[in-house]
């Protein structure tokens, strides 16, 4: 039996003042994030934005498969299997650097992250962390104990379907520019 799934996904925007951790509602609570900078000036504000696009496979004229990104906006109809990229944006609005700015983004319910599509702003030197733990611990290569049928207990890398949450650390972001992130996950 198909399922369909409404996304209500209007721009998602928050201005953040320094130090401030906040909470982006957004779709009823279906997509949260949470943004933490710190500096020691004062009044400094980061705006964040999360946008999603749903991967469209078509034919092109010499008959090989392609993939696109087509923008989510308002509500949006998804199926299982469809494939939604969603892009975290972080401007900087101030006229001086934020330090450390700390993008939390939980895997919405129902959605399974797909493995090795997160990516960093480029320019920024953007650290990519995991958690599966329901977002209270971090890091870069999760892995869960495994009892193999003969007994013995192996550390295996945690499989996409246990992932939580995404977590993105931007050493700096300049006066007046904009950092981006984005991550896949897969209806099911």
């Amino acid at each position: 039996m198909k399922h369909s799934y409404l996304l209500g996904l209007a721009a998602v925007t928050l201005i953040a003042s320094v130090p401030v951790v906040a909470q982006i509602p957004a779709a009823k609570n279906f997509f949260q994030s949470s943004a933490n900078a710190q500096n020691v000036q004062k009044q400094q504000k980061v705006k964040l934005q999360l946008d999603a696009e749903k991967q469209v496979i078509f034919q092109n004229q010499q008959g090989k498969q392609m993939k696109s990104w087509q923008a989510l906006k308002g509500q949006a109809s998804v199926q299982p299997g469809d494939v939604l990229r969603y892009t975290v944006s972080g401007e900087n609005l101030s006229n001086k650097p934020v330090k450390n700015l700390t993008i939390n983004q939980p895997i919405p319910q129902r959605m399974e992250f797909v493995l090795k599509s997160a990516i960093g702003d480029i320019r920024s030197d953007t650290k990519i962390t995991y958690s599966i733990d329901g977002g209270r611990s971090f890091v870069e290569n999760p892995t869960v104990k495994v009892t193999l049928p003969n007994g013995k207990v192996e550390t295996k890398a945690a499989p996409a379907s246990t992932y939580t949450h995404i977590r993105m650390q931007i050493p700096s972001v300049e006066a007046k520019s904009v950092v981006k992130g984005s991550y896949q996950v897969k209806v099911k």
